[in-house]
């Protein structure tokens, strides 16, 4: 059934500059919930809500901007203006690091994090008023079309519905939830009042979806501990997916066959790799530490095996994420300095945003290491195994969401446990080729039934069925 759907989600499909002689151009998003969000355009009639995040985006601010996906299906696009400190605040005091390192359980909570008067303000005058433009959009919207769906993304977005609600008693309202979502004692790092905002927030839509069961289950605890209310009626699982058609086409572009033949010239006989965005949830520091423990417990594999780790930068403007890209750089110069010899560095490390190159590696990988320490789903993990054609094992962190479904098929590991990740990189390059291939193709076949249609459909269905009565 084709819908009209408001998506609201911070980080927008394009983002707007200019070419040298003027014109205005359109640069397609990255990210994999923009990504993922794409296929919505092409079986909904969609007028998307974001954020101005470039000089060209804020002079556009406003308007409704007619766009096309990469497949040519139209949407409409309509970019929310914040004050510039507001969103400073919103986006680097609140969202990130706070909420995210709440949401992945990153801080140390002897030293940190501290709720100071900046914090306060941060929250009051930026992720309050951030998401108030937001929710004066998406009512502007539905002024237009009042039988539109909204669609509300992430962590960015918590007390959005709740705004939209009481203005809009009797709209349709669903929220999906990317992250992973804590037990309720991790949500009180936060004042009393924030902590309730956030769950009062996501109650007031008709439906919340997360990846897994896990996420969900702690989701509805923390809303019977923090607000005493039921959210079981209203919160479903629905783990995202990617386009396995997209990535097969993907992986035979001109692109990703060029990078691909640079890493087949410079490959060892085996090759570890993994694909992250330089974010301290992601773990890489610890992975690096355990192909060290490999290394050393495997001395004939010297020169034979080596880490290929393709990092994409993020956000950098934060302390804590600038802090952790420097430890990265360290940790894998260390490993360097200690085993490398002549023609031979264990860990090549890349840091730059290149998807080609991440695509031609997820094809050359013998063991993928995915060791997040808490995940909302890792896409990585489904990605890398459609187009890998060395019948490579995925080495998953028991704490991403994706090994809720991959779990049977990966070799599973503890994300502290260094010398256990270690024990699975050895297990992963030295099991037999049939063992290989029988999870790699039992991974893809999973992936390829539970598609980023599925994703939708049960989001859809959740909704139809709990929409239709009144709003208190």
């Amino acid at each position: 059934m084709r819908r009209k759907l408001i998506v609201v989600s911070n980080r927008g499909p394009v983002s707007y500059g200019r070419s040298p002689d003027g014109t205005r151009t359109a640069k397609r998003g990255g990210g994999g919930l923009v990504t993922a969000l794409r296929s919505l355009v092409q079986y909904h009639d969609v007028t998307w809500i974001a954020s101005a995040i470039t000089e060209d985006d804020r002079a556009v601010a406003g308007e409704t901007l007619d766009e096309t996906a990469r497949d040519g299906s139209p949407y409409k696009l309509r970019l929310v203006a914040h004050e510039r400190q507001a969103y400073d605040w919103y986006y680097n005091v609140v969202s990130n690091p706070m909420l995210w390192f709440i949401q992945h359980s990153l801080w140390e909570l002897p030293y940190a994090p501290k709720i100071d008067a900046a914090f306060h303000r941060a929250w009051a005058e930026g992720y309050v008023s951030v998401n108030e433009s937001f929710a004066a959009a998406v009512d502007a919207e539905l002024e237009r079309t009042p039988d539109a769906a909204v669609f509300f993304h992430d962590y960015h977005l918590y007390l959005a519905p709740r705004m939209v609600r009481e203005r809009r008693p009797h709209a349709a309202l669903m929220h999906f939830v990317h992250v992973p979502w804590p037990q309720p004692d991790y949500w009180r790092i936060l004042p009393r009042g924030a902590r309730c905002a956030v769950h009062d927030g996501l109650m007031a839509n008709d439906v919340v979806g997360f990846h897994t069961e896990r996420w969900r289950t702690n989701f509805i605890y923390g809303v019977r501990e923090l607000l005493g209310e039921d959210a079981a009626t209203k919160s479903v699982t629905a783990p995202i997916s990617v386009d396995s058609a997209e990535f097969a086409e993907l992986a035979e572009s001109e692109a990703v066959l060029s990078a691909e033949r640079e890493i087949v010239a410079s490959r060892p006989e085996k090759l570890v790799v993994r694909v992250d965005r330089t974010d301290p949830s992601k773990n890489i520091v610890r992975g690096f530490r355990a192909f060290e423990l490999y290394l050393d417990a495997n001395p004939e594999v010297h020169r034979r095996v080596g880490m290929l780790a393709l990092l994409d930068p993020s956000r950098q403007d934060i302390p804590e994420y600038a802090e952790y890209l420097g430890a990265i750089q360290r940790e894998a110069r260390r490993v360097n300095d200690r085993f490398q010899q002549s023609g031979w560095r264990p860990i090549d490390l890349e840091i730059a945003d290149d998807f080609p190159k991440s695509v031609a590696a997820y094809k050359q990988f013998d063991a993928l290491l995915v060791n997040a320490i808490f995940d909302g789903m890792n896409l990585v993990a489904k990605e890398a195994p459609l187009v890998n054609g060395r019948d490579g094992v995925v080495v998953l962190s028991e704490n991403a969401g994706a090994h809720a479904e991959l779990g049977d098929w990966a070799l599973t590991v503890n994300p502290f446990d260094v010398a256990g990740q270690a024990e699975a990189i050895g297990r992963a390059l030295s099991m037999d080729v049939g063992e290989r291939h029988a999870r790699l193709e039992a991974i893809r076949a999973h992936v390829r039934e539970h598609d980023l249609n599925r994703w939708t459909d049960t989001l859809f269905a959740a909704l139809d069925r709990v929409a239709a009565p009144a709003h208190g």
